[in-house]
């Protein structure tokens, strides 16, 4: 797992290779600790919580990157690491103008006082475009990504025929509601399909039920669980772009007695995408396990 640094002054989760650039940047401009070895005050989580992670810090601080310059990705050389970096925050050159703050020759004292009256500046234009980014809206709905959910398998699954059942999965989301294939006399069937889901503002867990597929009466119930969205949600949106960083585990959703959890679901960066694999016991049912993976996409992807 990939170490994880945050700039306190700026707000942001930083990777190891842009840590030693922040840091050289000095303390006025970019304060690096640790996420997990330096303690956090109540101050630095309001901060972070009130900008909203990467994505939304990067949404201000990259307004106006010109066609010319190219973000750096994981494998750049130091040199353009450097180069991006300064003129991101140091440099302030890819800020809407209003908010930029220039001057002269900078004494450490100076750059700390233009540093924090910018920070001020940056959090109001935060709470002022905080109801307006990356959304879009369909009716009075306002959607902040999708939720591409892939069912996997099942294993062990209840018995609604004479031996056997012929089982497939639904999900809700809202309003939305999607289906796998039926697989025909299986009880341990595999799928590896894609659902997509539009997850809107204000979204609640994935309402997951299992049905044994029927001609000629109604389809039987076998089993459901309620999938908590929230933690894949807050750590993709914490991280920003996830192409910026290795392989490594950001959060997880913890296996506790009122939830279907089979072990905890770890949440990792992935070859740039931000996965869940999940595996629950059915509930309100004699048996049934289901195995799942979840991605983030973000609506700019």
């Amino acid at each position: 797992m990939g170490l994880v640094f945050r700039s306190t002054n700026i707000g942001v989760f930083i990777c190891l290779k842009c840590c030693g650039v922040h840091r050289s940047l000095g303390t006025h401009i970019s304060k690096v600790l640790s996420v997990t070895l330096d303690e956090w005050s109540e101050e630095e989580v309001d901060s972070m919580i009130e900008i909203g992670g990467n994505a939304s810090a990067n949404s201000i601080y990259e307004a106006f990157v010109p066609d010319t310059c190219s973000k750096p990705g994981p494998d750049v050389s130091h040199d353009q690491r450097m180069r991006f970096i300064r003129a991101k925050y140091e440099l302030q050159e890819f800020l809407k103008p209003s908010l930029r703050i220039k001057s002269g020759k900078r004494s450490t004292k100076s750059s700390a006082f233009l540093t924090s009256s910018l920070s001020r500046k940056i959090m109001d234009s935060f709470k002022s475009n905080s109801s307006s980014q990356k959304m879009f809206q369909e009716g009075m709905v306002e959607f902040i990504g999708l939720l591409k959910v892939t069912v996997k398998k099942g294993t062990n699954l209840a018995i609604r025929d004479l031996m056997s059942s012929d089982p497939y999965v639904v999900l809700n989301l809202g309003k939305q509601k999607l289906q796998t294939t039926v697989v025909n006399s299986n009880l341990n069937p595999v799928w590896n399909q894609e659902l997509m889901l539009s997850v809107p503002e204000s979204y609640g867990p994935v309402k997951l039920q299992v049905y044994d597929y029927d001609t000629f009466s109604a389809d039987d119930i076998m089993g459901e669980a309620d999938i908590d969205i929230q933690p894949l949600i807050t750590s993709a949106m914490a991280f920003g772009d996830p192409e910026m960083f290795g392989d490594m585990q950001i959060g997880k959703w913890l296996k506790s007695h009122d939830n279907p959890l089979i072990d905890d679901s770890i949440i990792n960066i992935v070859d740039g995408k931000v996965k869940q694999e999940v595996q629950i016991k059915l509930q309100n049912v004699e048996c049934g396990e289901l195995e799942l993976e979840m991605e983030w996409l973000p609506l700019d992807q």
